[in-house]
């Protein structure tokens, strides 16, 4: 039995450490066999690549090995739909830090259903969802305005998921985390709240 085992068996209210190996193999069991899909950490930005002649399985790929990036970039994953997981990074167009105001909110459009099933899969698994607006070295007093923004429609749209329930792949890998974390009891809409991002 290994150590994490052993301690939840001693103290059941024991929490797991947050492991993306841990991640990638619970993404891998949910969704190996039914979309040919694998996560995985790469070295520099994120990306999706479908399956090709040189790998025939698609793959979420995160950044730097980062929990938070594969969290993201798994959600993105959840939202779109079959034509779209055919195209390299679901066929979207991605606009690097510096964009305009008006891009700026372009982007955050795209963003709220993704960061909404991020937050709920992080909570999910205990861990805190930070918000972001991707767009550094914007200028600082357009950038926090969005900010605002950004969060309330997150929120909302966290919310709405809450209630009417998630995408069907968003939703079986809430419930693994659920489970994998023994988070049944925390999790609830009550952290579904402004304060909490």
């Amino acid at each position: 039995m290994q150590t994490d085992e052993l301690n939840r068996t001693e103290n059941p209210q024991a929490k797991r450490e947050l492991k993306v190996e841990d991640l990638i193999v619970l993404f891998e069991d949910e969704f190996w066999a039914s979309e040919n899909t694998r996560l995985v950490a790469g070295g520099g930005d994120p990306e999706y690549l479908p399956a090709s002649k040189n790998t025939p399985y698609h793959q979420v790929i995160f950044a730097h090995g980062f929990y938070a990036s594969a969290l993201h970039e798994i959600s993105h994953w959840c939202i779109a739909g079959v034509e779209r997981r055919l195209l390299p990074d679901y066929g979207y167009w991605y606009e690097p830090d510096g964009r305009s105001a008006e891009r700026q909110r372009e982007f955050e459009q795209v963003e709220v259903k993704p960061q909404a099933i991020e937050w709920i899969l992080s909570e999910a698994c205990g861990r805190r969802f930070y918000i972001s607006t991707d767009n550094l070295d914007g200028d600082p007093v357009e950038v926090e305005a969005g900010r605002r923004q950004f969060t309330a429609a997150v929120v909302v749209q966290a919310n709405k998921y809450i209630e009417s329930g998630l995408p069907k792949r968003a939703e079986i890998l809430k419930q693994a985390l659920l489970d994998y974390y023994q988070r049944h009891l925390e999790f609830g809409t009550h952290l579904f709240v402004p304060e909490n991002i």
